[in-house]
């Protein structure tokens, strides 16, 4: 009898984590309270797997300190699109360096490919939506290959667009967690005063979202908080997060 025919190696292309899977992470910790939530997590399950993604804007240091308090060898992504405010990328060394971040990794546009699309720098000026995509989804992508889930600071009060913002998704294979999607303005500035956090140099300005400093403007009053970024465009997604339905695009 002859020797049976050997099996063929297959690769395993399923998604880590479905709709399903942040479904049912939504119920499981539905009433959490989001410290202990995170801590849950990143003490569980997730240790190892998982990644902050933060832009260092204007209230990042509430979901940063948190993070910090349970586990400061989380790894911190930080996009940097070389359009970025001087303000914020201090602000970003001064946060990581207080809070005690042993892994902040820092990605920025690919130099081959900003010269074949960008290599005036004025792409912002006339394709936004070109520009963030070489500039902040790209690298974001690449940043995210060694991860099975990562954090976002998205919060539901910021745009009406994020009114029913949930605190888990699924985005390209990976489970993405917004530990902030119900807090509101009010208690976030309880938090940032209770653990005496500093802000973002901006804010005080007026600037109560901060992205690229081409593509973000000070805030009127009676507007909504990210009102001042791709003012004039119509547009108020960066890219980095998937609609789940074409026309439906979450603000970032």
């Amino acid at each position: 009898m002859g020797e049976a025919a050997r099996a063929l190696d297959t690769i395993d292309v399923r998604p880590v984590f479905t709709a399903q899977d942040a479904a049912a992470m939504e119920a499981r910790f539905a009433g959490v309270d989001t410290p202990d939530m995170l801590r849950e997590l990143l003490t569980g399950e997730l240790k190892g797997r998982i990644a902050a993604v933060s832009s260092f804007g204007a209230e990042s240091a509430v979901l940063l300190h948190m993070i910090a308090t349970i586990d400061a060898d989380v790894p911190v992504i930080f996009t940097n699109t070389q359009k970025m405010f001087g303000e914020t990328l201090a602000y970003r060394d001064e946060l990581s360096e207080r809070l005690g971040f042993t892994d902040l990794r820092v990605f920025r546009p690919d130099p081959r490919l900003l010269r074949l699309k960008d290599d005036k720098g004025l792409r912002w000026s006339y394709d936004p939506d070109g520009c963030c995509d070489l500039r902040k989804v790209e690298p974001l992508r690449r940043a995210l290959l060694p991860f099975d889930a990562w954090i976002s600071g998205r919060k539901g009060f910021q745009a009406k667009t994020r009114a029913a913002l949930p605190r888990f998704e699924a985005d390209e294979g990976r489970l993405k967690i917004n530990p902030l999607a119900l807090w509101d303005k009010a208690r976030l500035d309880a938090y940032f005063a209770e653990h005496d956090l500093p802000r973002h140099p901006l804010e005080a300005q007026g600037y109560l979202s901060i992205g690229c400093a081409p593509c973000t403007s000070k805030v009127r009053p009676g507007e909504d908080p990210r009102a001042g970024r791709w003012r004039g465009w119509d547009k108020v997604e960066c890219g980095i997060h998937v609609p789940e339905k074409p026309g439906e695009e979450p603000a970032f």
